[in-house]
């Protein structure tokens, strides 16, 4: 199959959950035999590059940098494109790339949806953003050919369209022996908490911060992220982390000094206010991390006791709960089970499979 792919800024090595399951799913569908081709922002694009990614076609096209504008622009670039080579199939990720359906079934193509997440329950939208998210919403609950959800939750938004729940995944990571990184920033092994995240509202990372504040511990909290356009927030944040030792920012980063932080944390938190399915979640499990996190639907959807839940947006509980896990150490039942679900539910393998059956079928009909 020809496959076109339009939604995500890019990969590799580019901040987001879109991104990361591209970066993810599309080199084991194109190593089982198909054509990928995938439309990448350049504003974002770096220097890296792997050869995992040398089965996929990129096309990088210029939109400007700006948060209300850059998908928009750069999916009715890459639609026209789409148009102009007729792909068996254009496989959209999200509800603002949604928009340019209207576009690609005037000219009869078939399109895959992936609904990642409400987008428009996110603060940084204005009310007209919000109102071109819900519509692209509702384009694709009318005009898509077939819906993906990365959470069950969201089914009841299908409106009865041919649908299917595929999950985010996480890649199989081996623990890294190494700590140089950690010394770099100045934290120990087993001796710090780990959110990993963007600095955006949603994310909830200034509860994190606040409640790690409210409590007196010689552990560290160490954040990797950061902010995909600079706002008031973020510089809040940023501010909030500098003027507190205990605190550290690492920036986005990847690779062996993620590894690093994933491998050798005491707990992960994630304190979202709203999540599709969070795959730093699940990359956290992966390393058999003990992990805390918001009562939000998507998090619910995961497999974990209830004593790792904290009410969402109530620093006191997510105070109470950290430091009682943070006194608890994780059991090797518990790690197990989390390697398990990863293997059963989260694998890319499989969910490259289901993703190539969603495709076929549509095609076919």
């Amino acid at each position: 199959m020809k496959i076109y792919v339009i939604g995500t800024r890019g990969f590799p090595n580019i901040q987001g959950g879109v991104e990361k399951h591209c970066e993810s799913l599309y080199p084991v569908i194109s190593n089982r035999g198909h054509f990928v081709k995938v439309f990448r922002r350049t504003p974002y694009l770096t220097a890296n590059h792997s050869p995992r990614f040398d089965c996929i076609q990129f096309q990088d096209l210029w939109t400007i940098k700006n948060k209300y504008f850059e998908t928009i622009l750069h999916s009715v670039l890459a639609a026209f494109i789409c148009i102009y080579k007729r792909p068996d199939v254009v496989h959209i990720h999200n509800i603002g790339p949604a928009l340019i359906l209207p576009l690609l079934k005037l000219f009869n193509i078939k399109t895959v949806v992936t609904y990642h997440s409400p987008n428009y329950l996110h603060s940084k939208w204005n009310k007209f953003a919000q109102f071109m998210l819900k519509t692209g919403e509702r384009l694709v609950e009318v005009l898509s050919d077939t819906i993906i959800f990365v959470s069950e939750i969201q089914k009841n938004l299908s409106g009865g369209k041919n649908t299917e729940f595929i999950p985010n995944g996480v890649d199989n990571h081996t623990r890294s022996l190494h700590s140089d990184y950690l010394e770099q920033i100045g934290v120990s092994e087993n001796k710090y908490l780990l959110a990993v995240g963007r600095f955006s509202q949603e994310k909830g990372l200034d509860l994190l911060v606040k409640a790690f504040q409210a409590i007196e511990t010689d552990y560290k909290l160490v954040i990797a992220g950061d902010a995909d356009h600079e706002t008031e927030y973020g510089k809040s944040l940023k501010h909030m982390i500098d003027k507190d030792y205990r605190l550290i920012r690492t920036g986005y980063i990847t690779g062996e000094p993620l590894n690093q932080l994933y491998s050798h944390a005491r707990l992960f938190v994630l304190p979202s206010f709203h999540e599709g399915l969070p795959i730093a979640l699940l990359e956290a499990m992966s390393y058999g991390l003990s992990v805390l996190v918001s009562d939000i639907p998507a998090n619910l959807e995961v497999d974990l006791s209830k004593d790792r839940f904290f009410k969402c947006g109530d620093i006191n509980d997510l105070k109470i709960k950290i430091g009682k896990l943070l006194d608890k150490d994780i059991s090797e039942k518990e790690k197990n089970s989390f390697l398990l679900q990863i293997k059963k539910k989260y694998n890319w393998n499989t969910i490259a499979e289901q993703t190539i059956r969603v495709y076929e079928k549509t095609i076919a009909n």
